[in-house]
């Protein structure tokens, strides 16, 4: 997402590279390139406007500094407005009642069971809560199951009537379930529904005036584009909502919902989606995604997501481990599995500094490990504990069973032992400072 916008805007920026100063011609020519950009990612053509003008209005207005170019003026001004534009700051969900409910709503194929089912992981793993997911969808059956399946993987439990037909008295009967059985959150999931349809927008207004929830959410798919606002507008006029959910951040869309929504609904967007897995949603940073369309990366997303799987106990005994020369591929495994949490491989590679465009047109596939994966697998256990007893022979057979050429059987163990080299090296102070006397006076 946004790649489009990010070189448009980059190439507007070129437009005041090597200007020793700010004029009215050289910035009514790059704000003419920024609308220009804005446009074609699909942002509404007011919002276009307001948005120029502003940062037009700053660039003109700025006292600037000897040390900043004009480009770096324009670049640092067109953040903070970008930011600005899509909120500010994140603004967290409404948790308040005992139980809090939360009621999901947006149109049919939005993605509304699986943010559900993604909201429902993030309350219990990251905010410590215990979650019920509702099953609200009646004109859906599968709706019904794929939020039964959802709920099994994440480990919370779905409360359904199948043979019911009336949302209210189903979300009624889950808050009485939850005030019994010590649920703190409940999740209301309901049926799509188009905002013409008089008869549907009624049931999503009689559901929230008979539950009451501390928290309405409009999850939008964000690769309806420009229509995604427009709807949003429309429901909000019917449910006065409380926050936007956008969907498939990580499909080929052009951004422009992202970018419009708040300031045509006058409502925070409060997580993203960015792939199917239970893991892959995201508390909606302004600031941050303001980096990423600028080529900035998102460092502090980066370190949150590693953060979330660290375990100082496990780090503490691999470094012991590592120090030893204890290592082994049984590591090397939990570290993958650590890595393949954290998300879609091409969004965290997109979140640090200048790799996301370098890798724009590179295809990097969530199961990039999985050949690895597979010729460890196909070791025995003693020879992942201890590598070095793997012979031609049992290299063959390693091969054989993942299915892979010996090639890469070769490859994988001659990169672990120097991948194991380099962390013992660095685990110990005494050889990183003789690594350090030894460098060249350049590379110090």
């Amino acid at each position: 997402m946004f790649e489009n916008l990010s070189d448009k805007l980059e190439k507007a920026f070129k437009v005041l590279k090597g200007q020793g100063q700010v004029t009215e011609i050289n910035v009514a020519e790059t704000i003419k390139e920024i609308r220009r950009a804005l446009l074609d990612a699909d942002v509404s053509y007011k919002v276009a406007k307001q948005f120029t003008d502003e940062v037009k209005k700053k660039a003109l207005g700025a006292d600037v500094i000897n040390a900043i170019s004009p480009g770096q003026l324009i670049v640092k001004i067109t953040h903070d407005e970008l930011a600005e534009l899509m909120g500010g700051k994140s603004t967290d969900i409404n948790l308040t009642g005992n139980p809090a409910v939360i009621l999901i709503a947006g149109l049919q194929g939005s993605g509304k069971t699986t943010f559900s089912g993604k909201l429902a992981n993030y309350l219990k793993t990251k905010r410590g809560k215990k979650p019920l997911l509702v099953a609200g969808d009646v004109y859906r059956p599968a709706a019904i199951d794929q939020l039964h399946v959802l709920g099994e993987q994440v480990g919370v439990e779905v409360y359904s009537e199948r043979d019911n037909k009336n949302p209210v008295e189903i979300a009624k009967h889950a808050i009485d379930k939850a005030k019994r059985e010590g649920y703190n959150v409940v999740i209301v999931d309901t049926a799509g529904r188009l905002a013409v349809d008089e008869e549907m927008m009624k049931e999503i207004e009689n559901v929230k005036k008979a539950v009451h929830p501390s928290e309405t959410l409009f999850v939008v798919d964000a690769m309806t584009g420009q229509d995604a606002v427009n709807t949003a507008k429309a429901f909000n006029e019917r449910i006065d909502y409380d926050g936007v959910v956008l969907t498939k951040l990580d499909g080929d869309t052009r951004g422009g919902a992202a970018l419009s929504i708040r300031s045509v609904v006058n409502k925070p967007i409060k997580f993203v989606g960015t792939g199917e897995k239970p893991e892959a949603l995201d508390v909606f940073h302004p600031d941050r995604m303001a980096d990423r369309i600028l080529g900035m990366g998102d460092v502090v997303s980066l370190v949150e997501r590693a953060q979330e799987q660290y375990d100082e106990e496990k780090a503490r005994k691999l470094s012991k481990k590592i120090a030893k020369n204890q290592f082994d591929f049984n590591d090397f495994l939990d570290q993958i599995s650590q890595i393949k949490k954290m998300g879609n491989m091409k969004d965290l590679m997109g979140m640090i500094p200048g790799v996301g465009k370098a890798l724009k047109n590179v295809d990097i596939y969530d199961d990039a490990f999985k050949h690895i994966e597979a010729i460890i697998y196909s070791m025995t256990p003693e020879e992942r504990k201890n590598p070095k007893i793997i012979n031609g022979s049992r290299r063959k057979r390693i091969a054989k069973g993942s299915g892979r050429d010996i090639q890469e059987v070769n490859r994988l163990l001659k990169q672990f032992s120097e991948t194991s080299k380099m962390m013992r090296m660095m685990s110990n102070k005494n050889n990183m400072m003789k690594l350090m006397k030894n460098m060249p006076k350049g590379f110090k």
